[in-house]
């Protein structure tokens, strides 16, 4: 079957890949819609742990039921679900210990397009349907179900982990997709005042629709001496560290306050080294604040509420999508406007019409 794959370090294209085989507990789907995330763009062009010859790529789907093993009990052949990123394996020990997310090894709970086969081929395997993969609720676009696979459930993270509290000045730093889906959560978990920080129009308009009181950008001077005077030198509550380099960790730090303030990172670093942690800012080691790092929650559980919000009107991520672009073949170039940012790209679509492929 054709599929998009990481040739090599740096290099994508397609690969004439084996079709995947059915497992009891498992359903084989054709991806409908799709949409590269960042995480692509690193896996791709940024380095990080080896992976296998030609994997298949991609971790953001809706997909269509063709087939299921004789042990599923609640989807069927011809349904349109919801594909999470996130996919843990939730048969093994550590999750009854409450480690969802790195069960069986470090990162195991995101395998798609990882360390097993991803979606942009023209069939995948979810090894574990019932646990794993979300029904759709009618009246939902396929904009809204493809942003609550990852983007609203790693943005939403980001703001659970953040102790956010009724009344909080919340700081979201980097305001990509994932960033504006932290704004959104931040606003709904209670934060009165939100800043956030970044620079390109389509996302700083998007900022102030999701709830953003007031956005900054590094353009302007330095983003921590900013958030200082606007908080009257105390920081800030919270700070959602959503994108950047290796210096925000250090900047969420920086102006988040002493005692009670909470750093909770959703970003990804590439490469390898030290993240700094200031001695000043860190109290010298004893500044009372919190720091959570975290990949996103995933799971069929945590879709299905994601897509409950979307539902009965709460959320309505659907306006990430800025680009729809139609066929398999279109997935090479969603990826590179992905990696550029080009033409004010938030996040591309890209519909697959299997009645074109025939």
């Amino acid at each position: 079957m054709k599929a998009f794959v990481l040739k090599e370090p740096g290099v994508v294209g397609w690969h004439d890949a084996p079709e995947p085989e059915l497992t009891p507990y498992g359903a084989i789907l054709r991806p409908v819609a799709v949409t590269p995330c960042s995480s692509d763009v690193h896996t791709v062009f940024g380095g990080g742990s080896r992976k296998a010859p030609n994997l298949i790529l991609g971790h953001e789907c809706i997909g269509e039921i063709l087939e299921v093993g004789s042990e599923v009990r609640d989807f069927q052949p011809g349904e349109i679900v919801a594909v999470p990123a996130i996919t843990p394996d939730w048969r093994a020990r550590a999750i009854q210990e409450g480690n969802d997310r790195h069960a069986s090894a470090p990162f195991s709970g995101h395998q798609l397009g990882r360390t097993q086969p991803g979606v942009f081929a023209e069939k995948f395997l979810i090894p574990d349907a019932d646990t794993t993969l979300a029904k759709i609720p009618e009246g939902i676009t396929r904009e809204q179900a493809l942003m609550c696979v990852d983007v609203v459930t790693t943005g939403f993270t980001g703001a659970e982990y953040a102790n956010i509290k009724v009344g909080d000045t919340v700081v979201v730093m980097g305001i990509g997709p994932i960033g504006l889906m932290a704004v959104e959560g931040a606003r709904h978990l209670g934060a009165a005042r939100i800043i956030a920080v970044g620079s390109r129009p389509s996302c700083v308009r998007l900022a102030k629709e999701y709830g953003a009181s007031q956005v900054i950008s590094y353009k302007n001077g330095d983003v921590v001496s900013q958030v200082l005077e606007m908080t009257g030198g105390v920081g800030a509550d919270s700070v959602i560290i959503c994108g950047g380099g290796d210096e925000v960790f250090t900047q969420a730090v920086d102006m988040v306050r002493y005692g009670t303030g909470t750093v909770s990172n959703v970003n990804y670093y590439g490469g390898t080294g030290v993240l700094g942690f200031p001695k000043f800012s860190g109290g010298r080691g004893m500044a009372g604040k919190t720091i959570h790092t975290e990949l996103a929650k995933g799971g069929r559980a945590r879709i299905e509420r994601l897509l409950s919000m979307v539902k009965y009107g709460r959320i309505d991520p659907g306006k990430l999508v800025t680009h729809h672009l139609k066929g398999l073949d279109k997935i090479e170039d969603a990826l590179y406007m992905m990696r550029d940012k080009t033409d004010d790209v938030i996040k591309v679509m890209v519909e697959l019409d299997w009645k074109d492929n025939k």
